[in-house]
Formats: C-alpha cells, structure tokens, sequence
C-alpha cells in the first residue's frame, strides 16, 4: 500500500476486543509494509554491523603492511557504506509509510463508524474522547505500528552480530552474547512502571481536551454568565495536573534511556579489559579487538530500538484501547440479520412504546420529560441509545430498521435533534446533501422561516456580491443565534426530503409567531411524507394531523391536539404546564359544575 492510494477501498473489519489486539490487526493488515520494511531495516543494520568487520581487516592490513588486503577493506567498507545509506533512506521511506497508512486506516474506521452512529455517538463516548482518538491517539498508534518492523530488524542484526563474533572470534564473542542480551531485556522489569505512568499521563491528557472541547462549545453561554474565568482555572489546574504527570512519566523513560547508555558503556569497558589481555597474551590480533569493540559499540544503534518499542507500545496501548472502545460501538443493539428492503409508504411503529407514526401524515409526540424524548426520536431513527429486554426494533413498513442496510436507513428516515450541528462552510455546501430532487432550496428555506438568516448572510457577503448561499458560516454556525442556527438545521433536513423525517424540538428557540408559521409550512411541505415531531409547543401540535401522548415510556393517547385537551388531563398537564395542585383543583370544579348542572336539570 502506497500513500498515494489512499485512501482504502476497504479498511476493514477491526479485532476490537482488547488494544493489543486490535495493533496487532493493524500490524497484520500491513504484513506487506511491515516485511519491506523489515528487509530495508537488515540491509541498515547489517551494513552497520558489518563496519567494524571492515576497520578491523583495514587495521590488521596496516599492521602487516598488506597493501592488497588494505584495498580489500576499502572496497568492503565502500561497499557497506552504499548499503547504509541505501537502507538508510528506504527504511524511513518505508516506515514512514506504514505510520500514514496505519493512521490512515485507523482514521477511516473511525470515520465510519462515526457515519454509522451519527449524533448518538456523543451520547455513548464523551466528545472529548473521540476528539482525542481522532487526532494525538491515531498518531501514536501508527508510531509503534511502523516502530514494530525496525524492532524487528534490529533484534534480529543483534542475533547476527551474536552469532558472527562468537565465530569470529570465540574468546571475546562469548563475552558479548552473554552481555547483549542482558542490555536488551534490562529495562523489561521497569516497563509496567512506565506504562502505568503513560497511562495516567494520557488519562489526563484526554479530560482535558474534553474539558477545554465542552469549553469552548459552551463559550457563548460562560460570556453571558461571566464564567470564563471559573473555566479558565478549571482549565489551568487540568493542564498542570498533565504536566505533572508527563514529568513523571518522562523521568522513568530519562532512567531507562539512562540504562540504555550505562549497561552497553559497561560491556564496553568489559570487551576492552579482556580483549587488551587476549592480545597481550597472543591469542587475537590487533585487528580482531579493534573489529570486536566496534561491534560492541555500534550495537547501541540497534539497541535504542528496543527502548523505541517499549515506549511505542506504553504509549498506543492505552491509545489503541480507546480507539477499540469507540469502533466497538453498534448503531443497535440487537444482532442485525441479513439486510432487507422496505416499501415506500409504510407506518413507523414503536413496539416498545406503541407509538404508531402513519404514513403520509404529520404526527406530533408528546412527552413530558426531554430526555425521554431525546431517546425515543433516536429509537425512531433506529438508533436505540441503550438496550431494552425484548430487543425490539422500530418498524417501517413492516420491516424492522435493523434489518435495512445502512445506507437505506440513513436514506429512509432522518433524525434532527435538539441541537444539530451547523459545518463551517458556505450556505451552500451546507445544503449540499442527498436529497430527493422534489423539494427546492429556496422551498425549504421559506418553510423554515429563514428569510432573515438569508438577509443578514446577504449583509455580511462583502466578497460575494451580497449572495447569502456564497457566504461563509463559521464553524458550528456560532456566527448565528441559536434560532437562527436551529432554522437553517431544519432546512436542511427539509431540503433532503427523506421519506421519513424526525424532528426534536425543531421550533424550541424561536418566536411563537415564526413557530406557528414553521409548523404550517412543515405541513404543507411534507404532505405526502411521514413526519414526526416530538414537542410540547401548542402551535405545532395544533396543527398536526396526530398527536400522540408519551407517557412513562408508553404511548397512552392518541387524538387532536384540542380533543386531548379536553379529556386527557397528563396531556394537558405537559402541554399547558399544570400542577398537580391545578389540576386537582380544576377536576374538582369540573364535578362541582357537573353537580350543579345535574341539580339544575
């Protein structure tokens, strides 16, 4: 896999069930990638394990005045300079490569999985988690991901230079093989340490981008209450809570960089004391010290590989085990058989609540607490945002939206909820989504009221000629007031025309007038689509063709929104904001009346 054929056709299905599994998916998924790399990391080494080879001959040919063995070394040392250098630049190429692939891999699943689960994702992962599994999290998993291929290749030059010294020269080769690997696995019993302390470190790290991320979304609303500095300290104390950590963190990977440099300095000091004995004595050459020193002390370039590693793994660890967490997620919570497909023109049925949306009319859904609300418009969706004991799933047309593909459901019904979420781009990139092709923009803008939004675009266009569909809206539309961020949400769901459309509050921030008036136009827009609205505004619920009453999880109700009114008192206790103490009270004046009226008859 090359980076310019990125991206993946098809990244794949992942092994989530734990972080070290799903890096080691990762790392099986590039097996190409990672063997390049590996070949290109043993020319390297090998190259530079081969150069005290080269000294020593070239050493011994001074001694002995050898002119041919002396070219003999120059061209061996010529030669393993080319390969150096050759295995220098391909292995980083090579594992550069895999670094961008493996993040770039890990990004288009979470990518889909984020189109897979919409807006219920923040409602099962905090968004500062998927914030930071997105972005410093994908980095550190595609780090020990290429880091994996250069270990390999160094582990096995420093079995090679093992092997090679003990034959070349049995007396000081034992020395080092038994040395080396005591260098390689020194700092293992100090890495559990080092990992705890990462883990905390990225612990940190992760609650505060989550907080400075629920900062500033909600920065409009801190200026309006003055709480910018109450955030801003809350901020300052979580930022020093994750410098104290990282210090803490880096001074146990400061001891094992120490060690990485004390123990092969100490073998060093060994090899010499020996090897200056041997050769006084007479049993090596000159040639063979110089060539086993060298050896020795280029094995530290192999060696800091080890400590790579360790580090890579401590820190994508924890990293790979958030970013397992979140593409973990379903979109339900049932097992999805094999996909169907459903006939247009179907009713949308609830049997966990017994909610029944009819085909083809405007149905509004009364519930008295939001958040009930919120959920049931994401059950409606066929995104249950917990399971429920009979697995039950929403029903359109007969057909059970689990069952639907992906792509049909996302096509079929469309959720807006509370608080949709405005992309920076123009007006008309914001409009720029699958639709239908029956309903125009313009139609969907007048339906949602969005006359001012387009004069106040309009004034803002310097650099567009006063177009508002060419005038930038900022991210989140935070250059919009809430009503006016809210209409423009629902023109574009007006705009995409799905053949079912479910809103949550569509009209909860803005005037009774522009209300009445957005409800009207709903109606009229989507006469032949189903539509459901989940409100307790009279305005809208006066003209809906249903209205169904929600109550501790079931429909109880179902009429006009002015024959409930008048029979059923739950319904009007949410609707008109009642008592309980009102409500007795007209009860009782209502059998007061009902007496009256008797004794007069």
């Amino acid at each position: 896999m090359q980076i310019r054929d990125l991206p993946y056709a098809d990244p794949g299905v992942p092994d989530v069930r734990s972080g070290t599994r799903f890096l080691l998916w990762l790392g099986r998924q590039q097996l190409g990638g990672q063997v390049k790399c590996l070949l290109w990391g043993l020319l390297h080494h090998l190259g530079i394990a081969g150069l005290p080879l080269g000294v020593g001959l070239a050493v011994q040919a001074v001694v002995d005045r050898d002119g041919g063995r002396l070219a003999l070394a120059g061209v061996l040392l010529l030669a393993l300079g080319a390969a150096i250098a050759a295995g220098d630049v391909m292995l980083h190429r090579t594992a550069v490569t895999n670094w961008i692939t493996a993040a770039a891999r890990v990004q288009q699943l979470l990518s889909r999985k984020t189109a897979e689960l919409g807006s219920v994702l923040t409602r099962r992962v905090a968004a500062g988690e998927v914030v930071a599994v997105s972005t410093g999290d994908v980095e550190r998993i595609g780090w020990f991901v290429e880091a994996l291929s250069r270990f390999a290749a160094a582990a096995v030059t420093l079995v090679v230079i093992c092997v090679g010294l003990v034959v070349y020269q049995p007396a000081l080769g034992v020395v080092v093989a038994a040395g080396i690997p005591v260098l390689a696995l020194a700092v293992l019993p100090l890495l559990p340490h080092a990992a705890r302390r990462a883990d905390v470190q990225r612990e940190k790290a992760g609650k505060a981008t989550e907080l400075a991320s629920d900062t500033v979304a909600g920065l409009r609303v801190l200026r309006g209450i003055g709480g910018e500095e109450l955030f801003l300290g809350r901020y300052r104390a979580a930022s020093q809570e994750v410098r104290r950590a990282a210090v803490h963190s880096a001074r146990m990977w400061a001891l094992i960089a120490a060690i990485q440099v004390v123990l092969p300095g100490l073998l060093l000091i060994a090899v010499v004391a020996y090897g200056t004995k041997l050769a006084l004595d007479g049993r090596i050459e000159v040639g063979e010290l110089v060539t086993v020193y060298s050896a020795v002390a280029l094995t530290h370039h192999a060696l800091r590989n080890f400590e790579e590693i360790a580090q890579a793994f401590s820190f994508s660890r924890p990293s790979a085990k958030r970013a397992a967490r979140v593409l973990s997620l379903t979109r339900t919570t049932t097992t999805v058989p094999k996909p169907r497909e459903v006939e247009a023109g179907g009713d949308l049925y609830d049997p966990l609540t017994g909610l029944r949306a009819p085909a083809g009319l405007f149905t509004a859904v009364v519930c008295g607490d939001p958040d009930v609300a919120g959920r049931l418009a994401d059950r409606l969706g066929g995104h249950p945002t917990e399971p429920d004991a009979d697995h039950t799933s929403v029903l359109l047309g007969g057909v059970p939206l689990d069952e639907l593909p992906l792509e049909d459901a996302r096509t079929v019904v469309l959720v807006q909820d509370k608080e949709p979420v405005l992309l920076s781009g123009t007006l008309r990139e914001l409009l720029d989504v699958p639709t239908s092709g029956k309903v125009r923009a313009e139609h969907a803008l007048a339906a949602a009221q969005c006359d001012d939004v387009l004069d106040a675009l309009a004034q803002a266009s310097v650099a567009t000629g006063g177009d508002p569909m060419l005038t930038r809206i900022t991210e989140r539309g935070r250059s919009l007031s809430g009503g006016q961020r809210q209409r423009l949400a629902l023109a574009r769901s007006l705009f995409a025309d799905p053949e079912v459309l479910v809103l949550d509050e569509p009209t909860s921030a803005v005037d009774a007038h522009t209300e009445a008036a957005v409800a009207t136009w709903i109606a009229e827009l989507r006469r032949t689509r189903t539509t459901v609205v989940l409100t307790s505004s009279p305005l809208v619920l006066d003209r809906a063709h249903c209205v169904v009453l929600v109550h501790e999880g079931q429909a109880v109700a179902v009429g006009s929104h002015r024959g409930l009114l008048a029979t059923e008192p739950r319904y009007r206790a949410v609707v008109t904001r009642e008592t309980d103490e009102e409500l007795a009270t007209a009860d009782g004046r209502a059998v007061e009346l009902d007496a009256l009226e008797g004794e007069s008859a």
